[in-house]
């Protein structure tokens, strides 16, 4: 492999690793922690809570819209699987749950979640392809690019949608004040109108 591919290869599993987090979870705490994710992108998580006697750790996924997407109750350690049709934000909250006459400990909670290409195991599909070493690793960095493009797509029509977003909101904006300075201006015609009615029926001017 040339020397060269093995640097893009090493940096782009870097960048686009699994992201893997550890926390602290207070006694009858709640911590949640918030992902997006693209559509038709599958989602897997691993976790791992220390055990502390007399106390037990719940978690729960929910999508922007509140629906559950993975829920276990009492964890110490294990799996998560999920996806959806659509682009959505995804939040997982760890809930800490300690009896009312028993002091509480912190948990120690790791985490680690992978997205799309992350989720792939490359050595076993390159035994069923029968493909070499190089061949899985051409195959990854294919993938890899793939994403990026896909990832810089997306990024590109959120872009074209806020900017749409700015200039509908300038828009109206504009037509809005527009809108104001005549009201005002009328309001004054009118008032300026009204005083001298007034006055002339008062006969203070002529």
């Amino acid at each position: 492999m040339h020397p060269w591919i093995v640097k893009l290869f090493i940096l782009c599993i870097c960048v686009f690793g699994a992201r893997g987090i550890m926390f602290n979870l207070l006694p009858n705490t709640q911590k949640c922690l918030r992902d997006e994710m693209q559509p038709k992108q599958l989602v897997t998580g691993e976790y791992e809570v220390t055990d502390l006697p007399g106390q037990k750790v719940d978690y729960v996924v929910r999508d922007s819209k509140g629906h559950i997407l993975s829920q276990k109750d009492q964890i110490s350690h294990g799996k998560f699987t999920f996806s959806s049709e659509h682009y959505e934000t995804f939040e997982i909250c760890f809930v800490s749950k300690v009896s009312p006459h028993q002091r509480g400990m912190n948990h120690d909670v790791y985490l680690s979640i992978k997205k799309g290409i992350e989720t792939k195991t490359y050595e076993s599909y390159g035994e069923a392809a029968k493909l070499k070493p190089l061949e899985i690793d051409m195959k990854r960095l294919e993938d890899l690019s793939d994403s990026i493009v896909q990832d810089f797509a997306i990024m590109r029509k959120r872009e074209e949608e806020m900017r749409d977003t700015n200039e509908s909101t300038n828009s109206r904006v504009l037509f809005f004040s527009i809108f104001s300075m005549c009201c005002l201006l009328g309001l004054a015609t009118w008032q300026v109108l009204y005083l001298r009615r007034y006055f002339k029926a008062k006969k203070l001017i002529e």
